[in-house]
């Protein structure tokens, strides 16, 4: 599920109950029913950690190994990642994980900046070329760059081993590349994919990954200089190399 929250809401997490109600339900015995709950300010959001026994961990999927840990009754700790990893303990083998997309970030338009008049302009899709997810958005589109118009739009797993050993703050797995794209998808892009019947989980996949690379191209957002931040096809295996030619 996809809960959408604008400055000022909040939703809560946690077992829940008929006398409390969460919006996002955790259904294990090791989490309280009222366990945290954000809070979406302007430009980031807050995590109140409701436990009086068990820290929650934030993950940063962009940083290498970056996370912060927010321990028992911390009300508003203020989280810094622009897409996050909450992680809470489980009595379970596995651990509850959900994800958090932060606030579009703001950025002044240079030409602006110093004029005391006039409203700031901001750019209408704010990327950071630095980040794992521009990555992966280069390699979506290397295929149409690279003027291969009948090579689809990769796939996960392609774009996994064409980004092997590539980043300094590790490997990327499946689960990272694909939370990559819903983010570049939701967040960054703010592409709608209309749902379709089951079981067109896959074709949605599909779709929204031709609309992104569609959208990048069209407005500019990944240009072939960019392809110099993807790896040499010759470390990429024999593939890329024979569907360069």
């Amino acid at each position: 599920m996809t809960l959408r929250l604008g400055p000022g809401e909040v939703a809560r997490f946690g077992r829940g109950s008929a006398s409390v109600p969460v919006e996002l339900r955790l259904d294990d015995p090791a989490i309280s029913r009222l366990a945290g709950e954000i809070r979406v300010t302007d430009d980031h959001w807050q995590l109140t950690n409701h436990s009086t026994a068990h820290s929650y961990l934030v993950e940063n999927p962009e940083g290498a190994g970056e996370y912060l840990r927010v321990p028992p009754r911390r009300v508003g700790a203020p989280i810094p990642f622009e897409f996050s990893r909450v992680v809470l303990p489980t009595r379970g083998d596995v651990t509850f994980s959900f994800q958090v997309f932060a606030p579009d970030h703001l950025y002044l338009d240079p030409d602006a900046m110093g004029v005391p008049w006039g409203n700031s302009t901001v750019t209408a899709y704010s990327l950071n070329e630095t980040a794992a997810y521009f990555l992966v958005l280069v390699a979506l589109c290397e295929p149409r760059l690279r003027d291969q118009s009948r090579v689809a739009v990769p796939t996960t797993p392609r774009i996994v081993e064409r980004l092997r050993g590539h980043l300094t703050s590790g490997e990327l797995t499946a689960r990272a590349v694909s939370s990559h794209i819903d983010y570049l998808a939701e967040e960054k892009l703010r592409i709608g994919v209309p749902d379709t019947p089951e079981p067109g989980r896959s074709d949605r996949r599909n779709g929204k990954r031709e609309e992104i690379v569609g959208l990048a191209l069209r407005f500019g957002l990944v240009r072939e200089e960019h392809l110099a931040l993807l790896p040499p096809l010759a470390r990429a295996g024999g593939r890329e190399r024979q569907a360069a030619r």
